[in-house]
């Protein structure tokens, strides 16, 4: 065999040892990678899903019905004079949604934070006064006597409905009704706080 033969041959030998190290180096490789796949978990909500859920306004939590009777003396010389009166009025618990503040709607990876305003009376003027009833009158009475009254089943009806239960109730109507209308959105976690502190 001839000296360029063995050149040859040589040249050979180191190309299929070098094949065979590419080779193997290929495979080893291809075993230890791996390919990690992930869905992006962050939500989003949008200007207009924020404008729609503003547009609700008013937003009812609690209703609570009441009724007073209020009566008053007055001493007269041969005989007292008596007025009573019957009041009917309805207080509306929830918040009012055009009252949210700059960012009362974060996104934090998953999770829908809302901040609303504090619960309270949708409505200050809830006595029904077409329903007053008198409910026993002697002697003459004037109308500052009757507003008298109803001043006073006013402030006694705020006394029945604004409880720390009547409020608590409403917090629990308003966190489920405010959920259940995120996740008809769309949103599956959300996490809800009114401004007075309590958190669900």
């Amino acid at each position: 065999m001839g000296k360029s033969n063995k050149v040859i041959l040589a040249l050979y030998g180191v190309g299929i040892i070098m094949a065979v190290v590419l080779i193997a180096w290929i495979f080893s490789s291809v075993k230890t990678s791996s390919v990690e796949i992930s869905a992006d978990q962050k939500i989003d909500i949008t200007p207009e899903q924020i404008k729609s859920i503003k547009d609700i306004g008013e937003w009812e939590f609690l209703a609570i019905s009441d009724e007073e009777m209020v009566d008053t003396v007055r001493k007269g010389f041969f005989s007292d004079d008596h007025l009573a009166r019957i009041y009917y009025g309805t207080m509306r618990l929830g918040v009012n949604l055009k009252q949210v503040e700059s960012g009362w709607i974060t996104v934090n990876d998953d999770t829908l934070d809302i901040t609303l305003p504090k619960i309270g009376l949708l409505d200050r003027d809830f006595i029904d006064e077409a329903r007053t009833k008198s409910f026993f009158e002697s002697g003459k009475w004037e109308t500052k006597d009757r507003e008298a009254l109803l001043r006073r089943a006013y402030q006694r009806m705020l006394q029945r409905g604004l409880t720390p239960q009547n409020l608590e109730a409403a917090r629990q109507n308003g966190d489920a009704q405010v959920r259940q209308v995120m996740q008809s959105m769309g949103f599956k976690f959300i996490k809800v706080r009114f401004d007075y502190g309590n958190d669900k």
